[in-house]
């Protein structure tokens, strides 16, 4: 559990910031590949939408569901309980590249929990093969913080959101303020996506609102020969 009398509200701030060693600064939330594919620079408040709309709501409802699923006061999860979760996830994530770069994100969370509070949980899902995804961990380590669920939903869609725009600025160098402004008005205009991803509890009603061309252009910069990111 949480060392000493930390509180939701800083474990909260902890994974939103940029800074924590999660491995974020790797993943361009998919804008990277976009770019590549041939989408115009233009185009990224659009993008950062739907994208937050679509691959990103579903690991949003996924982390919900495993909040709601995993017992904080035992620190226990039923082990039939998640693996129903994750085949959930991958019913919507079914491009390999994607799914790649969740489960990437996910051992950095995994890795920062462990470091900060012992819980059996956490080594469950560290031990899995394949890999948990993204939204598993942070649902997860919500559970075991108590971070509301709603909270939990709105740090998903967030991180997703300062990742498309921090790559941004290095992809096309331009003022920050802009950026931090294009993710606001995002996560603002989300809001009531938010409060309906927060009442979940079911695996069945995770979102299943894929981006095929999103997933497609994912495949092509996996293997691309010069990257900066790697998703």
């Amino acid at each position: 559990m949480l060392p000493g009398t930390l509180s939701p509200t800083t474990v909260l701030l902890l994974l939103a910031d940029g800074r924590a060693p999660v491995g974020g600064n790797v993943n361009s939330g998919g804008l990277e590949p976009a770019l590549q594919g041939g989408m115009s620079p233009t185009e990224v408040r659009r993008f950062l939408v739907a994208r937050l709309r679509t691959s990103a709501a579903v690991e949003a409802g996924v982390a919900v569901v495993t909040r709601h699923a995993v017992d904080s006061d035992a620190g226990t999860a039923p082990a039939l309980r998640i693996d129903e979760i994750e085949d959930h996830w991958a019913a919507r994530t079914p491009g390999p590249a994607q799914r790649d770069a969740s489960r990437l994100l996910a051992r950095g969370y995994l890795r920062l929990a462990r470091n900060l509070w012992p819980s059996t949980v956490l080594d469950d899902l560290d031990a899995r093969t394949p890999r948990p995804s993204r939204g598993l961990v942070v649902g997860a380590i919500a559970a075991l913080a108590r971070i509301p669920a709603i909270d939990t939903a709105r740090l998903v869609l967030y991180e997703e959101a300062q990742a498309i725009v921090a790559a941004f600025l290095k992809l096309h160098p331009t003022d920050p303020a802009i950026g931090s402004r294009w993710a606001l008005e995002a996560c603002a205009h989300l809001e009531p996506l938010i409060a309906e991803l927060s009442a979940l509890t079911d695996p069945a009603d995770i979102p299943a609102t894929g981006g095929p061309q999103t997933e497609l252009w994912a495949e092509a910069h996996a293997s691309a020969p010069e990257r900066l990111f790697r998703a």
